[in-house]
């Protein structure tokens, strides 16, 4: 509160009054007791001045019952005040609360401990522009006889010569989580940029205390945003700025369309129905499912429960999980598939018999891929996904890595699988000998390649198997099902599959390997030459 300095405490505690007085007139909020608890609804600022007149034994019922209210100009962003209009002393008294600035071209006095004395405009501006520097909300009070006719309504235009109470600093301390959780945006490749109502001060002090900008120029207006020409001047505002302050509602529509121009994808978290616009036309819209409002709610695609922007960050995290465990097992399939594709074209170009069985590739795909694609859409993230850019939008599924390594695989399980059946055939094997040899190794060849698709880029020897203890499981059940298959005769009469001696184990098992040896050559070369020269 603007008090003067070593006035005694009496002067203070009506200056204090008169503040509460006013707080509590002007205002649409409501603070009471439900069924024995608290209750509270309305804006923040608003809650929060009815709990400090409470304290000092102000409350809105008694003090409306005592000066009824007339009229009243609720609070809107464009003008950033409210107003009421009460009965007191037989007058028709204007109780005004809002932006500092606003207030000030209102008043032309002010109330001090010795009476009403002329405003210092300088010294007042100074007082809100420090509390401001330290990142609170300043709120002015004023006061003011007016003369309303029978005929009129009450508006701006009988707010002159009121006369200034005080100023009130108001703050909400951020969460211990919330510079954090922009650093780790930041690390995303995520700008994370402020919208607020706050003056450009408040929004500075908050803007450097999380840590997302320098200096003044990267603070944008409301007012600079509405004196701009066109579009492009805009868009040139909007480049480069990370904190907007004094914004009106509708201009967060315009802040969000002129990012989208300058070819960012936006996500805006909100909560009150003044979001709902800027929510709508954000490709990703963000609501706070405790303090949000309906509209906000029923606009937004995502709803976060617990109303904390941490938690925003980490649904990015777990969207990049997931994104990636859907490549994996896309790769997984396309290149065990596109692997059997290239071992029956080779046999067709040798004009040899068909190596795999329908019944056998049916037992294939679906025992051992069944099994293990499933397994693999469990996988847990690699631990560096907030650690790199984001994606492209446009980007497809199929970019150049995987391109590369699902040919890079197709091309060594199939050649290798072909060279096996040939091989058997030509040392004297029987044409179903020779399947059973190549359906087991095309088996042993599936439960190696899930572990290369863990990952694109990391080794498979820095991801602990244990992690993902549903791959491991299924990878070896699958295994078990073929052996139990070989060694069940019925069943192995069905699919061709027999068993095999242990050095035939080993053999196989090597041969299986190999993939794993090629993929992990492919990892280290697009690590050292394709990753570092970012193409």
């Amino acid at each position: 509160m603007l008090t003067a300095q070593g006035a005694p405490d009496s002067d203070q505690h009506k200056l204090l009054d008169q503040a509460c007085q006013c707080a509590v007139l002007a205002n649409e909020g409501y603070l009471g007791r439900q069924n024995g608890e608290w209750a509270h609804n309305g804006d923040a600022v608003d809650v929060a001045l009815l709990i400090m007149a409470h304290k000092a034994g102000y409350k809105r019922p008694e003090e409306t019952s005592h000066f009824p209210e007339i009229d009243s100009m609720p609070f809107e962003s464009e003008r950033l005040y409210s107003a009421s209009l009460n009965r007191v002393e037989g007058k028709s008294r204007a109780f005004v609360k809002g932006a500092f600035e606003k207030l000030l071209e209102m008043c032309s006095t002010a109330l001090q401990p010795d009476g009403v004395t002329p405003l210092d405009k300088i010294a007042i501006e100074t007082q809100a522009r420090q509390l401001a520097s330290e990142g609170y909300r300043v709120i002015a009070l004023a006061f003011g006889d007016v003369q309303v006719g029978e005929q009129e309504d009450f508006n701006q235009e009988h707010l002159v010569d009121l006369t200034l109470i005080g100023l009130v600093g108001l703050i909400d301390p951020l969460r211990p989580e919330s510079r954090p959780a922009v650093a780790k945006c930041r690390a995303a490749g995520i700008k994370v940029s402020m919208v607020t109502g706050d003056h450009p001060v408040t929004a500075y002090a908050i803007g450097r205390e999380l840590d997302l900008l320098e200096d003044e120029s990267q603070i944008v207006t409301g007012p600079q945003l509405k004196a701009a020409a066109d579009e492009a001047e805009v868009d040139l505002m909007t480049q480069d700025a990370a904190v907007f302050a004094r914004v009106e509602p509708t201009q967060k529509l315009d802040i969000v369309q002129s990012l989208q121009r300058n070819g960012h994808y936006v996500a805006v978290s909100g909560d009150g129905a003044n979001d709902a616009p800027a929510l709508r036309a954000a490709q990703v819209g963000v609501a706070m499912g405790k303090g949000g409002t309906d509209v906000a709610r029923e606009t937004a695609e995502i709803i976060v429960t617990d109303d904390n922007f941490d938690s925003i960050v980490d649904g990015v995290e777990e969207g990049r999980i997931a994104y990636a465990n859907v490549r994996k097992v896309i790769f997984l399939l396309i290149s065990t598939g596109a692997a059997e594709l290239v071992l029956f074209v080779l046999a067709m170009i040798m004009a040899l018999p068909l190596p795999l069985l329908a019944v056998q590739l049916l037992w294939l795909n679906l025992v051992t891929n069944g099994i293990q694609d499933v397994a693999l859409a469990f996988e847990p993230g690699e631990g560096h996904e907030l650690d790199r850019p984001p994606r492209p939008p446009q980007e497809a599924i199929f970019n150049r890595i995987m391109l590369e390594r699902v040919i890079i695989s197709a091309v060594v399980i199939g050649v290798v699988a072909f060279g096996l059946f040939k091989y058997l055939l030509d040392q004297g094997f029987s044409l179903e000998e020779a399947r059973n040899g190549t359906l087991l190794l095309m088996v042993l060849f599936e439960n190696v390649h899930v572990f290369n698709s863990r990952s694109e880029t990391l080794s498979v020897f820095r991801h602990n198997p244990l992690r993902n203890k549903l791959l491991l499981g299924g990878t070896v059940i699958a295994q078990l099902v073929h052996i139990g298959a070989m060694y069940t005769p019925w069943l192995g009469d069905v699919l061709g599959a027999s068993p095999v001696t242990f050095e035939q184990w080993l053999t196989l098992l090597g041969l299986a390997l190999s993939v794993m040896l090629v993929m992990e050559l492919h990892k280290i070369y697009w690590a050292r030459f394709v990753a570092r020269s970012g193409a």
